[in-house]
């Protein structure tokens, strides 16, 4: 027997998916999606997400960077092999800034890529939309929400009663 991942509903125009994306979030769902074949602007606010968390890798990377430059000049010029050149210091924020600044850019580029892959659970070379006959549209022209079966407030009768409600059309069961 197939396990059930959830209900996708299907919706014609952008005002429609908008305003089913707003009753489904006022209805306390939290594990759910939309599907679009173009970005929508304000579905985020409509979907209720949060912020991204994705700055906070980028800057933890450019802290790092930053840091690991002052470090390694530090490290070379003043502790491994200290030699006075032209009369100036053994380290001197001033001169190590090139470097650091060099690997503040290079550490939050690909802290803020790392970031990215893990929060969105990348790469993922399987979901069970995409077994979804109809879900090929939505590549092309139709807006869809799934609505997984994890989530707490899901029952299989009273979901798909909210979704038919709120204008769903092509109402289907998504399996594993």
């Amino acid at each position: 027997m197939k396990k059930t991942y959830g209900l996708i509903a299907a919706f014609d125009t952008v005002p429609a998916l908008y305003h089913a994306c707003e009753h489904v979030r006022d209805a306390g769902y939290s594990k759910w999606d939309s599907l679009t074949p173009f970005p929508v602007h304000g579905l985020d606010a409509a979907m209720g997400m949060r912020r991204s968390r994705v700055p906070r890798f980028s800057l933890a990377g450019g802290i790092t960077g930053f840091c690991t430059g002052m470090s390694l000049i530090w490290f070379t010029g003043a502790f491994d092999y200290p030699l006075i050149v032209g009369g100036k210091p053994y380290f001197s924020p001033m001169f190590a800034f090139p470097v650091s600044y060099e690997l503040t850019i290079l550490f939050t580029a690909f802290a803020t890529i790392i970031g990215m892959f893990l929060l969105n659970g990348l790469p993922m070379h399987y979901h069970p939309v995409m077994k979804a006959p109809q879900f090929v549209r939505a590549l092309d022209d139709r807006f869809f929400i799934v609505i997984e079966a994890n989530d707490p407030k899901f029952n299989a009768s009273a979901t798909r009663e909210l979704l038919a409600k709120i204008g769903g059309q092509d109402i289907a069961e998504l399996e594993e």
